[in-house]
């Protein structure tokens, strides 16, 4: 039973060498591919990230440039015209309702004189009158100098949307070198929101899920300014419990752009994000840091998906390689179980069936050879036999004659011999025994009488009775024979 149980077929070594030598390159080669494509993407993803971040900084950049220049321009408007002097409560307000008109990113303009009264222009629908008050009190209260200043944005409560407020100075005076007023824009961020928005506008989730990254702006407190979901920003909430954040702010927000990627917490479970950030600084005292973070194992689900197709790929390669290397193993194994077959067949003395040798492979010319030896046996066994049977006969005769003549050289006993070996045939028939044993019981019943050759003939044939020391040595015949 334990032979049994040990014993591996040949048919099973070969299809386990060829499952080994065809799938393990293949894994291997499928791993060693979707690693290096892994790091690959990886890198990609890094670089594109790093230089995505770096573009919104410049658009944010240019944005507020753009209206430093304007808020600028139009505080050199007023000095070039005469000063705030040369301009009458009803000149004011032309110029800013104009100005306003003219872009639909301004959602308030307001010039306020030293000595004067404010004067503002603004979008009713967007902001109310004390929201561009308290906006240009807040600013003005910061200005110490000639230089324009921008306060962090800030939502608008009343009309829902994010707003940055630049002041610049116009300047007046006998010598042109006092500050005479202020012109101050509150000015749309929406452009910015726009900036990081995707093509298709989709929640942080959504965008995470699907392998996309997330940017959002965010200032040096780690509050958000701008987000793909506007309640981000609109809360004012530090995103300072994203790694990426805290890296920026550690930076002194001086680095232009940096990858950084970090652990988050998504839905209870940890995941590999990769990161990155970049500066947008609209004023030496205002600088933005712009954030991307993007879900590693979603932006790299081509590679999963090229791991899993590797899995599938081996899985139908393993069975046509079951399938045709069964079929194949099994025509290199045949004559290897025939050859087994016919020498268990030559054990138990059957000659009579060859061995189908039409393999045209050395196993096909082994097949001949063991024929050829199985007739070269059978030739010889035959041989044998014959011999045997001669030297049976032989045998046969040399007892008879031997029982012949120790008949012969008693006439009282003639023939006796030949007849214990009738009667004790008969018996050993009768009692059913094997015929190898009944052809010993009748050699033996021929030659029972064969230690009477040993017997002197003055005893052997003594016409009158024996005396008790002849008796003696006429019971040494069956010891003798």
């Amino acid at each position: 039973m334990l032979a049994k149980i040990r014993r591996i077929r040949l048919l099973d070594i070969v299809l386990g060498v060829l499952l080994l030598v065809g799938l393990l390159p293949l894994a291997f080669a499928g791993t060693v591919l979707s690693g290096r494509s892994a790091a690959e993407l990886r890198s990609v993803e890094g670089r594109y990230q790093a230089q995505l971040v770096q573009d919104k900084a410049r658009q944010i950049e240019l944005y507020g440039q753009r209206y430093r220049e304007v808020v600028s321009g139009l505080a050199r408007a007023f000095e070039i015209a005469g000063g705030i002097k040369a301009l009458n409560d009803q000149g004011y307000d032309v110029r800013l309702q104009k100005t306003l008109q003219e872009d639909p990113n301004l959602i308030a303009l307001a010039i306020w004189p030293v000595d004067g009264e404010l004067r503002r222009a603004f979008q009713p629908d967007v902001i109310k009158r004390e929201e561009v008050d308290q906006r240009v009190s807040e600013v003005l209260a910061k200005m110490n100098g000639r230089g324009l200043v921008f306060s962090r944005p800030q939502i608008i409560r009343s009309g829902q949307e994010m707003a940055l407020t630049v002041a610049a100075p116009v300047m007046g005076g006998e010598n042109s070198r006092d500050v005479v007023a202020a012109v101050v824009a509150i000015v749309s961020f929406q452009e910015v929101f726009t900036a990081v928005h995707q093509p298709t506008p989709k929640s942080e989730r959504e965008l995470l899920d699907a392998g996309l990254p997330v940017v959002f702006v965010v200032d040096q407190n780690g509050r958000a300014v701008a987000h793909p979901e506007a309640s981000v920003a609109f809360s004012e909430k530090p995103m300072t419990d994203l790694k990426v954040v805290q890296d920026w702010q550690e930076s002194g927000a001086q680095v232009q752009s940096a990858l950084a990627p970090f652990t988050a917490v998504r839905e209870g479970r940890k995941v590999e994000m990769l990161g990155s950030y970049a500066t947008a600084e609209l004023d030496k005292n205002l600088r933005l840091g712009v954030i991307a973070i993007q879900d590693e194992s979603a932006a790299l689900t081509s590679v999963a998906d090229m791991r899993w197709q590797t899995i599938w790929i081996s899985l139908v390669a393993a069975f046509l390689t079951i399938v045709i290397g069964y079929f194949f193993a099994k025509k290199l194994t045949q004559p290897v179980q025939e050859l087994a077959a016919g020498a268990r067949r030559i054990a138990s003395g059957d000659f009579s069936q060859l061995i189908d040798s039409r393999s045209q492979t050395e196993l096909g010319e082994l097949g001949n050879s063991f024929n050829l030896m199985t007739n070269q046996i059978e030739r010889y066994i035959k041989e044998l036999q014959s011999s045997v049977a001669e030297n049976r006969e032989l045998f046969l005769g040399t007892v008879k004659r031997l029982a012949a003549a120790i008949d012969g050289k008693d006439p009282y006993t003639r023939g006796h011999s030949e007849r214990v070996s009738r009667v004790s045939m008969a018996i050993a028939q009768r009692l059913g025994l094997p015929d190898d044993e009944c052809e010993k019981i009748r050699i033996s019943a021929l030659l029972h009488d064969v230690g009477k050759i040993g017997i002197d003939d003055n005893i052997l044939k003594k016409p009158a009775a024996l005396t008790d020391q002849e008796f003696d040595i006429m019971k040494l015949h069956p010891q003798k024979g």
